[in-house]
């Protein structure tokens, strides 16, 4: 299949599909006589592997230190290992960052009128303070 053709099948661009290529994300794609990329399942199945992996926040230049390991006829299991667990690391902080995020929002929308409502009186009346302050300072 083309290029055209990968995009549609995988959800990736084509400018995506030969940026991967290009960052040695994929395998090298053949071409045929007149120069066109043939792509076959092989590389539509690494197209949407690295397309899961960035998906799940992977960098660039960890996912290419993953596929080399993992295209390498070496023992390299625990590397892999290793890569998986410092990204799931990663986006479980991530996680707990936006899940404090969420929690922040729940909390304004449960105390509005308890908590929301006394902190905007507050500052209105500190910008009020403010105002009357900068009003005095220009009659001095």
């Amino acid at each position: 299949m083309n290029i055209k053709e990968a995009s549609e099948r995988t959800g990736v661009s084509s400018a995506a599909i030969r940026y991967y290529e290009k960052e040695l994300l994929i395998p090298a794609i053949d071409r045929s006589e007149t120069g066109n990329r043939e792509i076959d399942d092989r590389i539509i199945r690494r197209i949407n592997f690295v397309k899961q992996m960035r998906a799940a926040g992977m960098s660039i230049e960890n996912l290419r230190k993953y596929i080399q390991l993992f295209d390498s006829q070496e023992e390299n299991d625990q590397e892999q290992q290793d890569l998986l667990r410092e990204q799931l690391t990663e986006m479980e902080e991530r996680r707990d960052d936006l899940q404090a995020a969420i929690d922040h929002l729940h909390f304004k929308l449960d105390h509005f009128y308890d908590h929301m409502k006394t902190a905007e009186s507050e500052m209105e009346a500190l910008e009020r303070e403010h105002d009357a302050k900068l009003e005095d300072e220009s009659k001095e």
